[in-house]
């Protein structure tokens, strides 16, 4: 019995702790599998809680997919934070490396993503319009403070709108290269990494 308990203390977690094991457990499946092949009884079964609970934090499916799509982008911005003192270039090629590893290895939910926001889900929309801007305010943020690109970047009243372009870019190249593009990972970074440099070089 007294095993029993402490098995049941060590599982009692706070809301916001419950949320991100959830979370957790939603990113890798939907990384391993297509979206129509996750069920919440799997999600449920595997942190350990009732189906009911998980509802409680996310009405339907769709919703805890965007939640999990929203927190994947913000782990993201995260990840690829400008670093003080490097030059833009290189957190560019840095940057991509870890966007690209991410995209291989949650190519499931990163599909299923995208087809989502083409098909209007709303749920998706806000989720993409929240990451579209981070992404944006990052990268232009990168590219003021850089001494080389920097002085460029202020004389370019189109940069905002040649940036947003070029994030719809490299998600359009990602997804051809999930469907089975010859060129290596290495090759898809530098590939998008000139489009980018190419717009905003002297």
């Amino acid at each position: 019995m007294a095993a029993n308990q402490g098995e049941r203390t060590r599982r009692r977690l706070s809301t916001e702790e419950r949320r991100e094991q959830l979370l957790s457990v939603g990113a890798r499946l939907f990384s391993e599998s297509p979206y129509d092949e996750v069920w919440i009884e799997q999600v449920a079964e595997i942190a350990g809680v009732s189906r009911g609970l998980l509802y409680h934090y996310f009405p339907t499916k769709r919703d805890f997919f965007a939640a999990v799509v929203e927190r994947q982008s913000e782990r993201m911005l995260q990840m690829t934070a400008a670093v003080p003192g490097v030059p833009a270039r290189e957190q560019l090629a840095a940057g991509l490396d870890i966007f690209l590893e991410y995209v291989h290895t949650h190519a499931h939910g990163f599909r299923a993503f995208h087809r989502a926001d083409a098909a209007g889900d709303q749920a998706i929309r806000r989720v993409y319009q929240r990451a579209l801007a981070a992404q944006e305010r990052q990268i232009l943020a990168t590219l003021a403070a850089d001494p080389e690109l920097g002085p460029v970047a202020q004389q370019r009243p189109d940069l905002k709108l040649a940036v947003r372009g070029w994030l719809a870019f490299t998600t359009a190249v990602c997804l051809e290269w999930l469907r089975g593009s010859d060129l290596t990972r290495e090759q898809v970074r530098d590939l998008c990494a000139r489009a980018l440099l190419g717009v905003i070089a002297p």
